[in-house]
């Protein structure tokens, strides 16, 4: 499988770019990325500035599994969190579509809803909405809630709240306890490997 990654340095899509790279299944990999990376065996790293993104060959691949995503604080605007969220992952979802890929495979998160109140929910469901309009073959949702790991920036509320609910963890209802990165990125490299017809969604309980 040809498999293009999307995210590939955050705290998610480190360790799906490590189990793809690990797995006899997947013969490439693609990993737009906005700085260098170190290069490794079947992993092309475009530096790309995803605001123009290019028409290149590249995007033929067999699935496109997408792990983008930021915060407020770091977007610093509703703005520029839609761009991310939102915005970047249907620009590449279209290039993939362009190109023959039929597979898509998105880190949305728990709650996400276009009718939404709530700004960050209403933008992960718009972009799940949207992606379903495009008519991929296979589309799954994966719909983390609170995601357990260490990141390489500082995010001390969520840091916070994973001590608390690692804490509470047993005594919550498993759709509220911390899903660990490396299960959400084995559910979605699962997902697109699999490539089941429809539209799906693996919910935050299944993430434990």
């Amino acid at each position: 499988m040809r498999l293009i990654i999307l995210g590939s340095t955050g705290l998610v899509g480190r360790y799906l770019l490590d189990l793809a790279l690990a797995n006899p299944d997947v013969s490439h990999i693609v990993a737009p990325v906005r700085r260098a990376i170190p290069a490794q065996e079947k992993l092309f790293a475009p530096v790309v500035d995803f605001d123009c993104l290019p028409d290149a060959p590249w995007w033929q691949a067999d699935a496109i599994v997408c792990a983008l995503g930021t915060t407020m604080r770091k977007a610093g605007s509703q703005q520029a969190f839609r761009r991310i969220d939102h915005d970047y992952p249907l620009l590449v979802a279209r290039l993939g579509k362009q190109n023959g890929v039929n597979v898509f495979v998105l880190n949305s998160a728990l709650g996400a809803k276009a009718q939404s109140l709530f700004f960050y929910n209403r933008v992960k469901g718009e972009t799940e909405r949207d992606l379903q309009a495009l008519g991929f073959g296979s589309l799954t949702f994966v719909r983390p809630g609170l995601i357990g790991g260490m990141r390489e920036e500082r995010r001390p509320v969520e840091r916070m709240l994973q001590i608390l609910f690692g804490a509470i963890g047993p005594v919550l209802p498993s759709q509220y306890r911390i899903n660990p990165a490396q299960k959400i990125a084995q559910a979605m490299l699962d997902a697109a490997l699999a490539a089941r017809p429809g539209v799906h969604a693996i919910a935050s309980d299944l993430l434990v």
